[in-house]
């Protein structure tokens, strides 16, 4: 069985078969778990909050739950494929290890550098979480696994900012 630094790289690599293996085993939900709150902790540190990084950790549990619910609805039944068939827990999984690149974060602390490590930590997790939802739904189109990430994205960010602003976490 691969080790959860193994399935990051892989998912980090964008490589389909790791996130067939994900999807598939229902034992990998705890590891994808971790990966969504070391990547919010990367985030936190990268962007110099230390002092909000488990209200972070927690929105961001919070963020994927809600945007695996959300795909899951979109793509299974406002926009599934014939051979779609899919369940919450493929999508926890996928989506989970589709955050992997969002180590990188913690880079973000470096001046000058350090947002647009942010910026392309993040354009590389929304890459991945394609991918991850292609597999997970099993599409045979990734425009429709776009469309599926686009609307779930936008979702997501109002459940996050909405949350945040909530828990008055962030820059005051």
């Amino acid at each position: 069985m691969p080790t959860l630094s193994q399935r990051m790289i892989g998912a980090a690599k964008l490589d389909v078969n790791t996130y067939e293996e994900v999807e598939a085993d229902t034992k990998a939900t705890g590891q994808a778990m971790m990966v969504v709150v070391l990547s919010s902790i990367a985030q936190g540190i990268g962007m110099g909050d230390l002092s909000g990084l488990l209200s972070v950790a927690i929105v961001a549990l919070i963020g994927w739950f809600a945007w695996a619910f959300i795909v899951y609805i979109i793509g299974t039944k406002l926009l599934p494929e014939p051979q779609t068939h899919s369940d919450m827990g493929e999508l926890l999984r996928t989506i989970g290890f589709a955050a992997s690149p969002g180590l990188l974060q913690i880079f973000g602390v470096i001046p000058l550098l350090g947002g647009l490590i942010i910026l392309g930590a993040n354009i590389w997790m929304l890459i991945a979480m394609v991918i991850a939802v292609r597999q997970a739904l099993d599409y045979s189109s990734t425009g429709r696994a776009v469309g599926v990430c686009v609307i779930g994205w936008v979702v997501r960010i109002v459940v996050m900012v909405t949350l945040i602003m909530a828990m008055g976490v962030g820059p005051s």
